[in-house]
C-alpha cells in the first residue's frame, strides 16, 4: 500500500459507523429529548425513500416527515450528504421546492445544523422582525449550552459578516442591550459540584443592595455569569431573607423593558423547561397559533429536554402539550409538530 501526503477523507460508511457505534451512543438514550438516535438507521434506505417521496406523481408529505422526525440531527446531516453524493442535488433545496410554506420552515429547521438555525433565528430577532422587547434573542443566548452558543456566534459572524455583539449594540438599547451583550460573551461559570455558601451569601446581599438602589448592573452581572445551580440556591436564600421571590423583587424595583428582560432571564434560570412550556402555551393561545414559536421550540428542544417541557406543560395547564397541539394546530404541519412532541401525557 503506497503512502502519500494526501489527506485521507473518511468514507461515508466510516462516518456513519463512527456516529452510530452503540458504545458511543448511550448518552443519546439518556436524554430527556423526544427525538433520539434511530438505531435501525440505514442511510441508503432513507435516501431512496426521500427520492420516491419527492419525485413521485405527487409529493409524499407523510414519508418525508416520517423520515425527518425520526432521525437525530446527526443522522439527518448524513442523509443530506449521501443524497448529494448519489444524486448531485442538494436535499434541502429539493425538499423546499416540493413543500408548502410551513412545512418548508419545519424542514429547514430540521435539516440545518443546529448552530446555523440558531444564528438565523438570532439574526431575525435582532433585525426587527419583532418588537424591541422580543425575547427570542435572549431565549437563544440564555438557553443554549456553552459549546452550542459559541458555535452559533461563530456561524453568525461567518454568515452575516458581523459579530452578533455588534448587531446587539446597534439594534437594541438600555438594559436589554446590556443583558444580551453579557449573555453573548458566554462567560457563565460551569458548575464544579461544590457549594460555596460564602459566595451565595455575598450574592444575596449584592442583589438586595442593587435592588434597593434600582441599579440593574449587579443583577445582570450575577444572572449572566453565575452557574445555574448556584443561582437556584441564591434565589431560595433571597426569598428566605427578604420574604419575596426574586421575580417579585424585580417587579417592584424595575419598570418596562428592564423588568421584562430580567423576569424572562430569571424564569429561564429558575426552571428552563417551565419557561419553554409557558412560551408554547402562549403560542397556542393566540387567535392564530404562532407557528414560528412552535416550530422553533419543538425542534430546538426535541433532542434535549422536550419530555421535561411536556411534563411542566401538563402540570401547569392541566392538559397535555400533545392534546393542545391536536386541538389548535391545523394544516399540513400538524402531523410534523405532533411527531416532534411524540406522545400524549396521561
Amino acid at each position: 500500500m503506497s503512502v502519500t501526503g494526501r489527506t485521507v477523507v473518511p468514507s461515508l460508511t466510516q462516518e456513519i459507523l463512527g456516529y452510530l457505534g452503540l458504545a458511543h451512543k448511550t448518552a443519546a438514550w439518556g436524554t430527556l429529548g423526544t427525538l433520539r438516535t434511530f438505531l435501525s438507521f440505514g442511510v441508503d434506505k432513507d435516501v431512496q425513500r426521500l427520492l420516491r417521496a419527492i419525485g413521485g406523481h405527487g409529493v409524499d408529505h407523510t414519508t418525508i416527515m416520517d423520515v425527518l422526525t425520526n432521525r437525530s440531527r446527526e443522522q439527518r446531516q448524513l442523509i443530506s450528504r449521501a443524497f448529494q453524493e448519489r444524486t448531485q442535488q442538494d436535499l434541502l433545496k429539493s425538499l423546499r421546492a416540493a413543500l408548502s410554506h410551513r412545512l418548508e420552515k419545519i424542514v429547514v429547521a430540521l435539516m440545518q445544523p443546529a448552530a446555523q438555525n440558531d444564528a438565523q433565528e438570532l439574526r431575525a430577532a435582532l433585525k426587527g422582525r419583532g418588537s424591541p422587547e422580543d425575547t427570542v434573542a435572549m431565549e437563544i443566548l440564555a438557553t443554549r449550552a456553552p459549546s452550542r452558543l459559541q458555535e452559533c456566534l461563530a456561524v453568525y459572524k461567518r454568515d452575516f459578516q458581523v459579530e452578533a455583539e455588534e448587531d446587539v449594540k446597534s439594534e437594541t438599547s438600555g438594559i436589554l442591550r446590556d443583558l444580551l451583550l453579557a449573555l453573548a460573551k458566554g462567560r457563565r461559570e460551569s458548575y464544579a459540584g461544590i457549594i460555596d455558601y460564602h459566595l451565595e451569601d455575598q450574592d444575596v446581599q449584592a442583589l438586595q443592595q442593587a435592588g434597593e438602589a434600582g441599579a440593574p448592573g449587579t443583577w445582570i452581572l450575577l444572572l449572566t455569569q453565575r452557574n445555574v445551580e448556584h443561582l437556584a440556591r441564591v434565589f431560595e436564600q433571597y426569598q428566605r431573607r427578604t420574604g419575596q421571590t426574586v421575580e417579585d423583587a424585580v417587579r417592584s424595583r424595575f419598570q418596562g423593558e428592564a423588568q421584562a428582560a430580567l423576569l424572562s432571564l430569571a424564569s429561564v434560570i429558575r426552571n428552563t423547561p417551565l419557561y419553554f412550556a409557558d412560551k408554547l402555551h402562549q403560542a397556542l393561545q393566540q387567535t392564530e397559533p404562532s407557528y414560528q414559536v412552535l416550530i422553533r421550540i419543538l425542534i430546538s428542544r426535541s433532542e434535549t429536554d422536550l419530555l421535561s417541557i411536556r411534563a411542566e406543560f401538563k402540570k401547569k395547564f392541566g392538559k397535555s402539550l400533545y392534546s393542545s397541539l391536536q386541538d389548535v394546530v391545523k394544516g399540513d404541519c400538524r402531523s410534523a409538530l405532533l411527531a416532534l412532541c411524540r406522545a400524549e401525557d396521561i
